[in-house]
């Protein structure tokens, strides 16, 4: 079946706006598509610094006819609503249908060819795609990222004659803006247009460029014996920037080698988008770089090595003037300037904030460690954990705050673990970054993390739909990590409201999903009340493998029979209340079950005391034989009131048990 292609050329395009400008492209073309009726076997797109690129295959010449009938107002209806809905369908009254009092209107329409549709689509593509940013140019009226040049748009191998602002679709694209051509070439499918662009050196495909970027920048280092730091954001970028990427090993002074390591990373990254090198024996940094050209230099690269080289040394040359700046004033000393750094116009200032997470950091220390050296050293570290916020370095690199702080409280010679914890305070910044595991780093962490949750939702800054502006889910799982990982038993209620606390299980729930588990049991077990994620994520599992056996799963089958039953006589009035008896001439399925389910409640009681919740769900699968027994060979709603009350007790008395467990009414399935 026929192939669609489409180039939309551009100046350059914003690396950090290229995969979701792609994202977009195929999510409208679909939709756009689909609402014609044209579904395409397979729809793929690209996205590079100056194109975006669509193909479409298996779509049909043309669309099909379409017959549709439309209801319209009934028959005696008032004159003016019977012909308003004439002039919308375009018909007289005598083609109108009559069914059942309502008129209808049946109208057949020829389906368009497919060239048609698609010089539509884009035009209107085109006018609404959804950039972050974008510009008008000239005269027009059409917004684009940057100027859009060529529209290139063939079907079948045959051009789609279209216009947009002047712009006339053809089927002709350009390649590498230096090392290219300068005539462009026609592409009349996807097969010529990725052959033409290799020949005047662009690689289309984003991943194609990221591969021969890696692949040509550990060559380069493995020669010299040196290894690559991967570093896959700025590869994402660098992809991005450059049509024939083509990595350059370059020199740097071995003087700047005494800065801290992510401060030479930084600079590299942030500034002049380069890697850093580094000694696979020792793991530390080696004077070098692989910086990434869009051409291929006649003299391998030497003359773009020096002078990336240069301005590498000028920007290093700044960071080594902050950095003996900065270690002239201790971080004590920097507190004051605090009171003049606003964190929220309705929160205070830094040094409010600060003084607010010391005192939060003395409360947390005795939950993850309880001694009095750990309390003292987190509200330290906590009074100094944003200090570095005013340092020259932090100024210039607003990333490597905390980092700093570190390095400057090692020059001090403060305590290793107060410099730890300033160092890593910030973790984890996402769900790939480690959780800090020393207890006065994780309790300074919590503390920082706490109080932003409890301060935004105390002025209702709260997410909302996919807003969230202060990453509030990121400090909610980061905390929800920490204390897992440091199996810290924290009353979440002593510290969070109500309101917090549901947010922390939505997004217990997302972390535990993406480990596998169902959220359904999540909310079974916080329906409990419980406010002790470590003791939750306890319950959860054992939850988890116990419906995950026949006895589980049948007794939550008997549970939720019990339950419907129970709710369905609470409307009738109360349910009756006390001990199930054994009574004289009970059936035998009856006495077994209420001599097992006062066992069962000791054992689970105990179970649950000692947090052995196995072993509780074990307590609660001997419930299994004699539940189904007991509903099997027992009629409940018994004619003999005694025997009916009887039996209602004993079936609250296993909803009681049970739930004592986990709310099982939350399980689905």
């Amino acid at each position: 079946m026929p192939q669609l292609l489409l180039e939309l050329f551009s100046e350059e395009i914003p690396a950090r706006m290229q995969a979701q400008a792609a994202r977009d492209l195929e999510r409208m073309a679909r939709e756009k598509l689909a609402a014609e009726g044209l579904l395409p076997e397979a729809l793929k797109t690209f996205a590079g610094p100056r194109r975006l690129t669509l193909v479409a295959e298996g779509l049909p010449a043309s669309q099909a006819d379409r017959h549709e009938e439309r209801k319209g107002p009934r028959v005696g209806a008032p004159e003016q609503a019977i012909e308003g809905f004439l002039r919308s369908t375009g018909l007289t009254r005598d083609q109108l249908v009559e069914k059942d009092g309502v008129y209808f209107a049946h109208t057949h329409k020829a389906g368009r060819p497919t060239p048609q549709i698609v010089a539509e689509m884009v035009d209107a593509i085109v006018r609404g795609f959804p950039w972050p940013k974008s510009m008008t140019w000239g005269r027009g009226t059409l917004r684009w990222v940057r100027p859009l040049k060529r529209v290139l748009c063939v079907f079948d191998r045959e051009l789609v004659p279209f216009s947009i602002d002047g712009i006339e679709s053809g089927d002709v694209s350009e390649g590498h803006r230096f090392m290219g051509s300068a005539q462009p070439f026609r592409a009349r499918d996807f097969d010529e247009y990725q052959d033409g662009l290799a020949r005047h050196f662009v690689v289309l495909d984003p991943e194609e460029r990221k591969e021969r970027i890696m692949d040509a920048a550990r060559t380069l280092c493995f020669a010299r014996n040196f290894e690559l730091v991967e570093d896959e954001g700025l590869l994402d970028e660098v992809a991005g920037l450059a049509e024939w990427p083509t990595p350059i090993l370059g020199d740097m002074d071995p003087d700047f080698l005494d800065l801290p390591p992510e401060v030479i990373r930084t600079s590299m990254r942030t500034h002049q988008k380069y890697f850093a090198v580094r000694d696979p024996a020792t793991g530390f940094l080696v004077p070098h770089f692989v910086t990434v050209a869009n051409i291929q230099a006649e003299d391998g690269g030497r003359a773009i090595a020096a002078g990336n080289a240069k301005v590498l040394s000028a920007r290093l040359n700044d960071a080594r003037f902050f950095w003996d700046e900065d270690r002239k004033t201790p971080l004590a000393d920097r507190l004051e300037k605090l009171k003049g750094v606003t964190f929220h116009a309705k929160l205070g200032t830094m040094h409010e904030r600060v003084e607010r997470i010391a005192a939060l950091a003395g409360e947390l220390a005795p939950y993850v460690r309880d001694d009095a050296g750990t309390k003292a050293k987190a509200i330290e570290a906590a009074r100094l954990a944003k200090a570095d916020l005013v340092t020259g370095m932090v100024g210039e690199f607003p990333e490597l705050q905390g980092v700093m702080g570190g390095y400057y409280a090692d020059k001090e010679r403060l305590d290793p673990e107060i410099a730890d914890a300033i160092r890593h305070h910030y973790r984890p910044q996402g769900p790939n970054d480690d959780v800090p595991v020393q207890a006065v780093a994780a309790t300074v962490a919590l503390a920082d993390k706490l109080d932003t949750l409890v301060s935004f939702f105390a002025i209702d800054e709260k997410p909302t739909g996919s807003r969230d502006p202060y990453a509030l889910r990121r400090a909610a799982l980061g905390v929800i990590r920490i204390l897992l990982q440091s199996r810290t038993r924290l009353p979440l209620r002593r510290f969070c409201s109500d309101e917090l606390i549901a947010f922390f299980a939505d997004r217990l729930k997302v972390l535990l999903r993406e480990q596998g588990q169902r959220h359904d049991l999540v909310d079974a077990v916080f329906a409990l009340g419980d406010d002790d994620l470590v003791r939750i994520v306890s319950r959860v599992n054992a939850l988890d493998g116990f419906l995950g056996t026949e006895d589980g799963r049948n007794l939550l089958a008997g549970y939720k029979r019990a339950v419907n039953i129970l709710r369905a006589e609470e409307k009738k009035g109360p349910l009756p209340v006390g001990e199930p008896v054994n009574m004289a001439g009970a059936p035998p399925e009856e006495s077994a079950l209420v001599a097992r389910i006062g066992h069962v409640e000791i054992e689970v009681g105990k179970a649950l005391e000692r947090e052995d919740f196995e072993a509780a769900m074990r307590e609660l699968a001997a419930l299994r034989e004699p539940v189904d027994a007991f509903f099997d060979k027992v009629l409940v709603n018994s004619e003999v009131a005694a025997e009916r009350e009887n039996r209602l007790r004993l079936l609250v008395k296993v909803r009681d048990a049970m739930g004592r467990v986990a709310d099982f009414s939350q399980v689905t399935g």
